[in-house]
């Protein structure tokens, strides 16, 4: 029994709801028949024309979907909300069964036409034809999404550390203030519905409410900006633009160190200079063509000019390095400077030459020199010989002077030869001397450089 009870209570509940929805629907359709009888959506809904229609806006972000630099154009996705009251859609809702609140279709009401002022888009189509929310004491509430494109002047001068303020202006197109004002329903925009975005941070949307009197006519028209703060994400430009920019950029102090005799030294500096310039190309095409350098630009500038500097530097020093014998004899001060002082400065001596026997081989070379010297002075530079070496040729059997002149005209060609080589070897340790002392000059510019971009970042 008590099972029965319970199946034949809830068979009169589910009826009991079913004419509760049945008869609130049969009073819905009896209301917007009502409303609608004398009602006109072409005119503004007022009783009294000289009051104005106070239009609230509410603006919530819910996406960025691009931003494009080089257009300088903002695609946003938005979701929003205006609020007004129709004097003419009143309705006292016990005369209908205690109904409040319906939802229409939009089109059957009188709508606010606010657009977007700064739209940058070929379609003209407002928001969506949603439903209206009705009360029954006239308000009326319009959520719609958007999706919008709005002009966007971008600055880039700090790309890819760079900031951005975008505005989105919505105001009426028709209505001046005296007819239509509108109303801020926050004093910035919602993020909390905010779809977070993979380049892009918002810090904010603040909402400043503008009052502008145009020069075609003498009434106000207010209008309402928000102004999307937006911080781009500098990881990705930092591993695939400035990082290899980075590491190429040490390349070319590195074509000091490489020996003169491999003959790559001016190959890898054009190699470098041609690998910024791929990069300079990247990101050019993905900025606006504005007067503004962004500050990657900056910096893959300065170091394509290092690069050629170096490269041309490289140059002259093989020059000098491949002097031959006709060259002029290294100059004193050069000998001086370069040789004896910036080598020991930058650590740089010969095969087998280090720190502690630079000076006991420069030594040895010179009591060879002595020696060789004290020999020859036992022969005129007539080819005769002289007293002393006569008495030692009377000694020694089978000696003739035509052999002498044979050995001395040996020893001659020897010197001349061994002049030759050391003219030429000084000249190549003073282009080496040159390849250190500008590779760590470029390895200090390159890092500076390095320094000054991060340090100019906000």
């Amino acid at each position: 029994k008590l099972r029965n009870y319970l199946c034949i209570l809830l068979c009169w509940t589910s009826h009991l709801f079913l004419m509760v929805h049945s008869a609130q629907g049969h009073y819905a359709q009896k209301l917007l028949n009502d409303l609608m009888e004398n009602y006109s959506s072409a005119l503004r809904p007022v009783e009294d024309t000289d009051r104005a229609l106070n239009v609230t806006l509410q603006i919530t972000l819910s996406q960025i979907k691009d931003m494009d630099e080089r257009n300088q154009v903002l695609i946003a996705y938005l979701w929003i909300r205006q609020t007004w009251y129709d004097a003419y859609l009143k309705w006292n809702k016990d005369d209908y069964d205690g109904l409040d609140v319906i939802q229409i279709p939009s089109s059957l009401v009188w709508r606010p036409d606010l657009v977007l002022y700064n739209k940058a888009d070929d379609d003209f189509s407002g928001p969506m034809d949603t439903n209206v929310r009705l009360r029954y004491d006239g308000e009326i509430t319009w959520d719609a999404p958007a999706i919008t494109k709005s002009s966007c002047v971008v600055d880039v001068s700090y790309f890819p550390f760079d900031s951005q303020e975008c505005n989105l202006t919505f105001g009426s197109w028709t209505y001046n203030g005296n007819q239509v004002d509108i109303i801020m329903g926050m004093d910035s925009g919602d993020l909390s519905d905010f779809v977070e975005n993979v380049e892009w941070e918002c810090h904010g949307m603040p909402a400043t409410k503008n009052v502008i009197m145009y020069g075609c006519c003498s009434d106000p028209y207010p209008d309402i900006t928000y102004t999307v703060l937006l911080q781009r994400r500098s990881s990705f430009y930092i591993f695939n633009l400035l990082l290899p920019c980075f590491l190429i950029s040490f390349l070319a102090p590195l074509g000091f160190y490489l020996p003169a005799d491999s003959g790559e030294k001016v190959s890898l500096g054009v190699t470098v200079l041609l690998a910024l310039t791929v990069f300079q190309l990247m990101v050019a095409e993905s900025m606006p063509p504005s007067e503004s350098v962004p500050l990657i630009g900056k910096y893959y500038i300065a170091t394509m000019t290092m690069v050629t500097a170096s490269t041309a530097l490289t140059i002259f020093i093989m020059n000098i390095h491949f002097c031959g014998a006709e060259a002029k004899p290294v100059p004193h001060w050069a000998k001086v400077l370069i040789i004896d002082y910036m080598s020991k400065i930058f650590c740089v001596y010969e095969v087998g030459e280090n720190c502690a026997t630079a000076s006991s081989s420069s030594s040895h070379s010179s009591q060879d020199e002595f020696r060789h010297q004290h020999i020859n002075s036992h022969i005129h530079a007539n080819g005769k010989p002289g007293r002393h070496s006569n008495q030692e040729d009377r000694g020694i059997p089978g000696v003739d002077t035509k052999l002498v002149r044979n050995v001395e005209y040996i020893a001659n060609c020897f010197r001349e030869q061994r002049a030759t080589c050391a003219k030429g070897a000084e000249w190549k340790k003073i282009a080496k001397v040159m390849d250190r002392f500008f590779m760590w000059i470029f390895f200090i510019m390159v890092f500076l450089m390095s320094i000054l971009i991060i340090g100019k970042a906000p």
